[in-house]
């Protein structure tokens, strides 16, 4: 009877020791990147954004609802809340737990992946990197990086105010001066103006606080129309922003559908649900085994443009009905969105 104890003391810690071999050389496979083509069963992708606005989370939703259709793909994500010191932590704590395949929204949180996953050939797919060359997110140590870039041409965005204000004197750009996207978008645009002699005043924030007396400071230089491109800051306080501006009867040109949505004026700017789709169909193909390095990073393949008609009422602009010719109405006067439409 004590021999056959012995036996079977043996064979269990035998069957143990497999199954921890079996657990780690899973771990493993993980942490070296994994694919469905080197037959692992599942992909862990792990969607990090820096905070929570209107276009950021329409893109974790668009991407997050895109991929469930594949049973192969499970999703995570984290939100560092507008913390962008707690970025490289919620990154490396999904390093640590051995994600697949990462996708950072936003060039403060594609950076940060960068960096924590620097010498590593873990996968990171970007959203909404409006300058990735500017970022440092292409060319060399870039090869496990690609993604869809949310830039916006800066002829575009002059027409868009030569659109509805034929007569204007004078632009007002406002943009977070610590945000490398909007900084390119507003770089971009100034140059534009510079070639082709438009005038135009310029003022960064650092924080959403100096917000208010920045657009009163652009006013009081006599701009006719502010314009914001893909500012993260911005974006989510754009009450704060419509306030200042509509009060002096100022129209606030955006860089996105989702800021429209949220009290701008009009954008020809990014469609956030689009630029979503577009990344989860990246995310699939390195997810079927193509690596980033042979995946070159793609700009927003379709343009938005849309009106808020309650904002017209705000700021009392009266435009011609010929300017409003090609874009949809997001926002009619009463308040109601098409947003989801």
């Amino acid at each position: 009877m004590r021999k056959m104890k012995k036996i079977t003391g043996m064979l269990l810690t035998a069957a143990m020791a497999a199954s921890l071999c079996l657990t780690a050389c899973g771990k493993s496979g993980a942490e070296s990147g994994s694919t469905k083509s080197e037959g692992k069963d599942q992909i862990t992708v792990a969607v990090v954004q820096p905070m929570s606005h209107t276009s950021l989370d329409q893109i974790r939703d668009t991407i997050t609802g895109e991929l469930a259709k594949d049973k192969n793909i499970k999703v995570v994500t984290d939100n560092a809340n507008g913390d962008t010191t707690a970025l490289s932590s919620i990154i490396e704590n999904y390093k640590q737990e051995g994600v697949d395949i990462v996708v950072p929204i936003a060039t403060s949180t594609a950076q940060s992946a960068k960096t924590v996953y620097d010498g590593e050939d873990i996968p990171i797919v970007f959203a909404a990197v409006s300058d990735p060359e500017a970022a440092g997110l292409v060319g060399e140590g870039c090869e496990n990086i690609t993604g869809v870039s949310n830039n916006i041409p800066a002829d575009e965005i002059v027409k868009l105010v030569s659109n509805f204000q034929p007569d204007y004197k004078k632009i007002g750009f406002v943009y977070t001066s610590s945000e490398t996207n909007s900084v390119s978008t507003i770089t971009a645009a100034k140059k534009y103006c510079d070639d082709n002699k438009i005038s135009y005043e310029e003022t960064s924030i650092s924080n959403v606080s100096e917000l208010q007396t920045a657009v009163e400071t652009l006013i009081s230089k006599g701009v006719d129309a502010l314009y914001t491109g893909n500012d993260n800051t911005i974006a989510s306080a754009m009450a704060t922003y419509t306030d200042a501006a509509y009060a002096k009867g100022v129209p606030i040109y955006c860089g996105a559908d989702s800021m429209v949505a949220d009290g701008g004026f009009a954008t020809v700017g990014v469609n956030y649900v689009e630029l979503g789709k577009q990344v989860a169909a990246m995310v699939e193909k390195v997810a079927g085994g193509e690596k980033p390095s042979d995946i070159p990073y793609e700009t927003i393949s379709n343009y938005a443009k849309y009106v808020n008609m309650q904002a017209v009422k705000k700021f009392g602009g009266s435009f011609d009905q010929k300017a409003f010719e090609g874009f949809d109405v997001l926002v009619e006067e009463d308040g109601t969105s098409h947003f989801n439409e």
